[in-house]
């Protein structure tokens, strides 16, 4: 970056954009995903086991479902899928929120009193988001991200908005929640979300989360996949 375009940056700019937070190694969740299509009153749930670390990548053990096969396949699977997918391919610096991937503007404090910034993407991207992140005035590590996608996933997608949590969690920042609003041709609204909760980061016990089914001591309701 140009040493002028350094100058021009405030503050918090430059704390966040010079944080260096490296990745959890491995971590072990349990995801629970949920979605919602109001015009045709259809909806779905699951709860994934997912794991991450060097030697295997991303994996996932669906443990239990229910409500629309529909959505539970083409929405709940290809979303852990093409997850893997990203990992396998070693892209995952495609998302990262750095000045290769975005221009940048302080907006200052938010109503909450977490610093703003703008994040504007490079290019269009299903990855990268056209809005705003937050993040602690203090020492500016990174709260949620919300915008709309820069790339909408097809042409009956109109267009996709999105609210990202972090958390920390055994010292690592990471994804707390995803929900997602898209508005579709034909199929109209539809909602999406996916919130993490932890057992192990980097080798560490952090929680002791338990699927829906198992918690509600009842067999949960699968159906094969929609073709």
């Amino acid at each position: 970056m140009p040493a002028d375009a350094r100058q021009e940056q405030s503050p918090i700019l430059q704390r966040f954009l010079a944080r260096l937070d490296p990745p959890a190694a491995t971590y072990r969740a349990l995801r629970r995903l949920e979605a919602r299509n109001e015009r045709f009153h259809a909806s779905a749930w699951m709860d994934a086991w997912t794991e991450f670390d060097a030697v295997h990548g991303f994996r996932y053990d669906i443990v239990s479902e229910g409500g629309s096969s529909y959505i539970r396949s083409r929405v709940f699977r290809a979303a852990l899928d093409g997850e893997r997918k990203l990992w396998m391919s070693h892209e995952p610096d495609r998302a990262e929120l750095t000045t290769a991937n975005y221009a940048f503007a302080d907006r200052g404090l938010a109503a909450d009193g977490a610093a703003t910034l703008a994040v504007t993407p490079l290019r269009k991207d299903m990855l990268l988001v056209d809005g705003s992140i937050f993040v602690n005035p203090v020492d500016a590590d990174l709260l949620r991200v919300e915008g709309r996608l820069s790339k909408t996933p097809s042409f009956w997608t109109r267009r996709v908005e999105i609210v990202r949590r972090y958390e920390r969690v055994a010292g690592v920042r990471l994804p707390a929640s995803i929900e997602s609003v898209a508005h579709v041709l034909i199929a109209g609204r539809a909602t999406f979300r996916m919130a993490y909760e932890y057992e192990s980061v980097n080798g560490e016990h952090v929680g002791d989360p338990q699927p829906r089914a198992a918690a509600e001591g009842r067999n949960p309701s699968i159906e094969p996949p929609a073709r």
